[in-house]
């Protein structure tokens, strides 16, 4: 629908200091994939995202 594809999810309210999307995105795109991570604020939770895939959220 909006050209993206979610890979995984993570919420918001992780322990201080923790950054596991972050982490999360940066192992995907050591592997070649274009991750980013976005907030989704309607869920309260952090989405690592590909953009310009075949959408499935």
């Amino acid at each position: 629908m909006n050209g993206r594809t979610v890979l995984e999810r993570f919420p918001a309210g992780g322990p201080r200091g923790s950054w596991p999307a972050e982490e999360f995105a940066h192992a995907r795109r050591l592997e070649g994939q274009a991750a980013e991570v976005v907030m989704d604020l309607a869920t309260d939770t952090f989405l690592v995202i590909v953009r310009g895939a075949d959408a499935t959220e």
